[in-house]
């Protein structure tokens, strides 16, 4: 079968999408690409979590895909480049290529294209087992499998019964539904099937969706996620890191 999985379960590469232009983290996006804003309270940067984690997860090489204020991610890397615990590559879009064309274009970069690779948005900041998820896309013969996250609902909700009574309110309860969490396994020939230009989840994934062929992770109970857009999302990041023990 065409792009067939690796029979392998150990992941040693990676993915992170830095490129984008966070215009509703502006103007904290004037002066630095959306994976560099610190999460308060930390004094490191998204992208330095993320790559701290995979680490962890046994990732021992990053592709980088740069973009907006480029230069400065670039900056980081190298006065950070002692103390990271992983050997990174950045690439560089010179002019935006879509998440799929992204995607694509940093695979190229890929020290072991002929092996599996994690990939991950560069405005998520999330824990759990990437082996777990690495193990479950092996098991299910999937030429992708994207992590799912049911994220809160950022509204109280309202209960009611079938006369109208209401009957409590619910401070920002979990969603029904899941959501893609931005972070992926990628079998060897996923890249071959990626637009050089587009989204991916416009036309790769619903393609190997309706083959069977695109796998779902759904995030353990009590695993952290959080995707970072907003001011209010950097404030709740901080308060929940402040939480946790």
């Amino acid at each position: 079968m065409t792009g067939a999985p690796t029979t392998s379960q150990v992941v040693t590469q990676a993915v992170l999408l830095a490129g984008g232009q966070g215009s509703r983290l502006r103007p904290y996006t004037d002066t630095r690409p959306k994976p560099m804003i610190e999460i308060p309270g930390t004094g490191t940067p998204i992208i330095g979590h993320q790559l701290a984690w995979l680490a962890a997860e046994g990732v021992t090489d990053a592709v980088i895909s740069c973009g907006h204020l480029a230069e400065v991610l670039q900056d980081w890397l190298a006065g950070a480049a002692a103390d990271l615990p992983l050997r990174i590559t950045t690439v560089v879009e010179r002019e935006p290529l879509g998440r799929g064309g992204g995607l694509k274009f940093a695979a190229a970069s890929l020290p072991r294209p002929e092996q599996a690779w994690y990939a991950t948005n560069g405005d998520i900041w999330t824990r759990f087992s990437l082996r777990e998820m690495a193990d479950f896309h092996v098991e299910r013969a999937a030429v992708a499998t994207l992590a799912l996250a049911r994220p809160r609902i950022p509204w109280g909700a309202v209960e009611t019964d079938e006369f109208g009574h209401v009957l409590d309110f619910v401070e920002s309860p979990p969603s029904p539904f899941l959501i893609n969490a931005g972070v992926y396994v990628f079998s060897p020939g996923f890249t071959a099937l990626l637009p050089d230009r587009g989204d991916h989840e416009r036309t790769t994934f619903p393609q190997l969706a309706r083959e069977r062929r695109l796998a779902g992770f759904s995030l353990p109970q009590g695993a952290y996620w959080r995707a970072i857009d907003t001011e209010k999302d950097l404030t709740e990041a901080a308060k929940e890191l402040a939480s946790r023990p």
